[in-house]
């Protein structure tokens, strides 16, 4: 009798757990189900925290002090001016790109356009770099980039420009792989043999593009997956595609699917990542500051098992690359592989010394003292993606598939026939604003004046410091920086500790490569900043009572 009474108590509480799943939930304004196809089909996406991308490790954001870590003005410049900021959380590479990560981007150029020699070329990385007048370096010359031996190692001669373009290209690849792999897009085993396997449609002959899918521009035979989500709008075309006959649509941005675009880190997400004083921190209350990524003063490890090895890859001494053979103290000469010493706090590898790594911000030597104190960055460069056709809402795409990208005309959202009106009489203009700046239309170029097709004002293309005064007949006189003077930090396996030190800032003109210079990626988080919320005292929240119509 007990054990039936349990037996009826399972299922009776099995039922409940499946009748209130069932129920579907309700807009709290107007008491209308979702995702129900007799209603409309209004959409409610299940609400998540995306998971980081591949290579990517959560860094939880909070407030620092920009610059104050540094204990010497090493440039004798006052460019690291300490200042209290807020970084949001965001995600970043665990290691620099190596070279294996490189090869991969070259082969997928080469097997997607294979006739297209000139984007290969200007993809290749600058082993010239490591060529000394005085010194025989020629093997790395030839071997450094593509040798086995060097294929965990950091990618190095790699301009800013380029990283840039890795990061577009790793971004489509990532969703690309994501959706061929839920099968939203034809599967690889399906795609196999099909010419440009790196295509999302063997037809089209361009490949996979972020934007383009996500503006419904990639459909038809030879795309659409056989798992592709069913669409609950009723003025949705009948496919044939999905279950039942009934009609499917693509993955869109509110199903929490796809990742966010990979893009290089700014200066403050990396001076804060670098530091992590996260690991140090309890109720609040920093304990202790660091010079370097990890603690203490010095760059030995006072660990029992490890006393006395040096902590990063870096310089130790004039002449003094290595240490002395049989003994060598921080295990390499030029670079390490980018898994070498140990993580900082937020599991960070090389961080300090190894190379230096680009960041996104553009240089300024005040630039401290007058970015935002929220998520402060300098080089804010707006743009919008041009449409080929404004009444359909099509995107023009470029020979590689990409949207092709016209600087902002507005701070702010234009009406639509003020949009409609840019689009139709300024596009002469745009043309000629991509002639000028030479790169497809492509932000990050210089933004020169032009005129305004809807007021007939002089314009730029930015609103937040990045085309500030500059007298460029100087440039080269009296100063080197301009708006392609860009920021890295960190040290390299050929600087001396005090550059190890996250606050040092140099820069470098953005087309300009070097054999200490590579980099890392980070990717912006989408939702809740916390990491970690388990055991962490919340506020309670309640739910949203459900609507009876009576």
């Amino acid at each position: 009798m007990r054990v039936i009474t349990n037996t009826a108590l399972v299922m009776l509480g099995l039922g409940v757990m499946l009748s209130s799943c069932s129920k579907k939930e309700q807009s709290q304004k107007t008491g209308m189900t979702y995702n129900d196809r007799t209603n409309g089909g209004y959409l409610r996406f299940r609400q998540t925290h995306p998971t980081p991308g591949p290579g990517l490790v959560p860094i939880e954001g909070g407030t620092f002090v920009l610059g104050g870590s540094a204990d010497q003005d090493i440039t004798y410049e006052y460019n690291n001016v300490r200042r209290r900021v807020t970084v949001p959380s965001f995600y970043m590479d665990e290691t620099e790109v190596s070279n294996q990560d490189w090869l991969d981007y070259l082969h997928w150029i080469n097997i997607t356009f294979p006739n297209d020699q000139e984007l290969y070329y200007n993809a290749l990385p600058d082993t010239l770099v490591w060529r000394r007048p005085l010194s025989y370096n020629e093997p790395y010359v030839d071997n450094y980039l593509r040798h086995p031996a060097f294929q965990d190692y950091p990618v190095v001669g790699v301009s800013w420009d380029q990283a840039q373009e890795y990061c577009v290209w790793r971004t489509d690849r990532t969703n690309e792989n994501i959706l061929r792999e839920r099968g939203n897009l034809v599967t690889w085993k399906d795609n196999a043999g099909k010419q440009g396997q790196g295509n999302a449609s063997a037809g089209s002959g361009q490949p996979f593009n972020t934007d383009i899918y996500l503006n419904g521009q990639y459909r038809g035979q030879g795309v659409d997956g056989k798992k592709m989500i069913p669409d609950l709008n009723p003025n949705a075309k009948n496919t044939g595609t999905g279950k039942n006959g009934r009609a499917v649509r693509p993955v869109r941005m509110e199903d929490g699917v796809l990742k966010q675009g990979y893009r290089l880190p700014s200066e403050a997400e990396w001076e804060y990542a670098a530091l992590a004083l996260a690991g140090n921190t309890q109720f609040e209350n920093i304990n202790d500051g660091k010079i370097y990524p990890w603690n203490g003063l010095g760059v030995r490890s006072p660990k029992s098992k490890t006393r006395g090895l040096i902590l990063a890859n870096f310089k130790r001494g004039s002449g003094d690359n290595a240490g002395v053979g049989g003994g060598l103290n921080d295990k390499a000469d030029i670079t390490a592989p980018v898994r070498s010493y140990e993580p900082n706090d937020f599991g960070l590898y090389n961080m300090a010394g190894n190379v230096n790594e680009w960041v996104a911000d553009t240089y300024r030597q005040t630039s401290f003292e007058e970015v935002d104190d929220f998520n402060p960055f300098r080089g804010n460069e707006f743009s919008n993606k041009r449409l080929s056709d404004p009444s359909k809402g099509l995107y023009a795409k470029d020979k590689y598939g990409r949207p092709i990208k016209d600087p902002a005309r507005s701070n702010k959202k234009l009406k639509y026939s003020e949009m409609l009106s840019m689009q139709q009489g300024g596009q002469a203009a745009a043309n000629q604003q991509q002639g000028a700046n030479g790169n497809n239309g492509q932000a990050g170029a210089a933004t020169p004046q032009t005129k305004d097709p809807l007021a007939g004002k002089a314009y730029t293309a930015d609103y937040r410091g990045f085309n500030d005064t500059v007298n460029t007949a100087l440039y080269g006189t009296t100063t080197l920086v301009n708006n392609h003077s860009k920021v890295y930090k960190g040290g390299s396996w050929n600087d001396m500790a005090y550059w190890l030190n996250p606050a040092a800032r140099r820069f470098m003109d953005q087309d300009e490569s070097s054999a200490e210079v590579g980099f890392r990626c980070a990717m912006t988080m989408v939702g809740a900043p916390e990491i970690h919320p388990q055991g962490k005292p919340h506020l309670p929240v309640k739910k949203a009572k459900n609507f009876k119509a009576r």
